[in-house]
């Protein structure tokens, strides 16, 4: 056998939220009779626009490989230039890219954790050597400021990664900390991922902030409900997106994801409408969970994390029932599952089943 790159070879698997049709195949279970409580997608689905863009997309040609129009959309619905902007397979293409751009062996990269596990296996794909600033859960997670700062002083590292608002936890950044960190730490590349915002409606974004340092991402696979066809987007610099460009397969974005992204984001009332009950059937979950007992962590987000004893138990248990949830030992966090809600016949199987 050929050997392949060691870096590759110490990769670790890889654990993400949603439904694992080969796993369920081995256990037995019918797919279509799993509640996926794991995924932060919003789980009323996409805009009726989005369905017949996707119904009326032309397939025989090539798509428009710059995808100009959907960023020509995002500039107007953002109020930036749209050759400050690249649209990426999901926004997990887009870490890619980043990688292949930036990093090399001799880098060191930042991440502040716990988080998504995507920014570290990118970074050590390219041979950078990886170090953390974890957030505690004794301080429900908040944004571990001090030792992020400490670290950008000590590292002074190539890249920061910052998820914010965070998967797993739900919790925003300081943004007033990273907009001076970015100031003073010219020579760190600081990559924002934004692909839970939406959700979060005191978040402020940093999609404006067009500095030489900085990377913002963004993903209409989460609010937009568009998990299956994968699009996403970055904004920086002209400088930056250009690089990116240069890195990027050609065609990574399909026509059916360019059109529904563009119906996506010109139907912004269905948007607005589902998030405003996905944050009412949120305080319903949690009010009953409460009611049982169970300890559940405050979140910025629609998600949130609950304390069990065994978290890979529990998963197991649930999902034996028909309920899947996001173990979060991946994470370090053996004690917490990451609950999506889902909607209200959904909600109310969840609550009837851990009930019992």
């Amino acid at each position: 056998m050929i050997s392949p790159r060691k870096e590759v070879l110490e990769m670790s698997e890889v654990v993400h939220g949603a439904i694992n049709r080969t796993e369920l195949a081995e256990l037995g279970i019918d797919p279509t009779a799993v509640l996926d409580f794991s995924a932060c997608v919003n789980p009323f689905g996409p805009s009726p626009r989005v369905l017949e863009a996707i119904a009326n997309s032309s397939i025989q040609s090539y798509p428009d490989r710059d995808a100009t129009e959907f960023r020509k959309v995002v500039a107007n619905h953002l109020d930036i230039p749209a050759d400050c902007l690249i649209a990426g397979n999901g926004s997990s293409e887009l870490l890619y890219l980043i990688s292949l751009t930036f990093l090399s062996s001799t880098d060191h990269v930042l991440i502040v954790g716990p988080t998504y596990s995507e920014y570290s296996r990118v970074a050590q794909l390219m041979g950078a050597t990886v170090s953390y600033c974890h957030a505690s859960p004794e301080s429900n997670f908040q944004f571990p400021t001090r030792a992020v700062e400490d670290s950008l002083r000590t590292l002074r590292p190539k890249v920061l990664f910052v998820c914010h608002p965070n998967n797993p936890t739900g919790q925003l950044a300081t943004t007033e900390a990273i907009d001076q960190w970015a100031n003073e730490f010219p020579e760190t590349l600081f990559i924002i991922d934004e692909a839970y915002i939406e959700f979060s409606p005191g978040a402020v974004s940093f999609a404006k902030s067009m500095r030489d340092n900085m990377v913002v991402l963004r993903s209409m696979t989460k609010a937009y409900g568009l998990a299956g066809i994968r699009l996403g987007y970055a904004v920086s610099k002209r400088e930056i997106v250009d690089l990116l460009a240069r890195v990027r397969p050609p065609w990574s974005v399909s026509t059916i994801a360019q059109n529904a992204g563009i119906a996506a984001l010109q139907d912004s009332t269905c948007l607005q409408q589902n998030l405003a009950s996905l944050a009412v059937e949120k305080q319903l979950l949690l009010e009953r969970l409460i009611s049982y007992g169970v300890v559940i962590l405050p979140s910025e987000t629609h998600f949130f994390l609950i304390r069990v004893l065994n978290a890979l138990e529990t998963r197991r248990r649930l999902l034996n029932s028909g309920i899947l949830v996001r173990d979060c030992t991946s994470f370090g966090l053996p004690e917490f599952l990451r609950i999506s809600p889902q909607t209200p016949p959904h909600n109310t199987s969840f609550c009837d089943l851990w009930k019992c």
